[in-house]
């Protein structure tokens, strides 16, 4: 199981830079691709109405039936030209971010415990860490909710 390299999905919503896990696999496929787009509109429910277009780059694990999930929906994807990391830097960044902050810091001992830590980390991503694009507010900031500002705060010693 060690030093076997594992795949991940993950979306993410550009206005609100809302991320979604979709799925982890150490061999990815179309079909495989497809069927967590089909989750994902699943997931979104009546949300998924909002969207108008998926931005994806080229990769030949994006398959048409990919892509026929998204436009039966009304969602019009559109493909990243070839070899321009800029054009979806917006995902870029994100994977170096979750390098960065979470997997860098860990030893990773398979599929069910990469998948684990990185809903741990969207749960984070979303609802915790501050965005500078967003005026430091998370992804599902809401104005409603009050954060507890006496609440204790506890060191672990993390020190070998």
């Amino acid at each position: 199981m060690f030093l076997k390299r594992l795949y991940v999905f993950f979306v993410m919503e550009i206005q609100t830079r809302r991320i979604h896990i979709l799925g982890i696999t150490a061999n990815p496929t179309g079909a495989w691709t497809a069927q967590q787009a089909r989750n994902l509109l699943v997931d979104l429910g009546e949300r998924a109405d909002r969207f108008t277009f998926l931005i994806r780059d080229r990769d030949g694990k994006f398959s048409r039936a990919f892509d026929e999930v998204f436009t039966g929906s009304g969602i019009r994807v559109i493909k990243t030209p070839p070899r321009s990391p800029r054009a979806n830097s917006y995902a870029e960044r994100f994977v170096g971010t979750l390098r960065r902050e979470c997997l860098d810091h860990l030893l990773i001992y398979g599929a069910r415990h990469l998948r684990q830590v990185l809903a741990d980390y969207e749960r984070h991503y979303n609802d915790h860490r501050a965005h500078q694009s967003r005026g430091q507010r998370p992804p599902l900031y809401d104005t409603d909710r009050l954060i507890d500002l006496t609440g204790v705060i506890e060191r672990r010693n993390t020190a070998v």
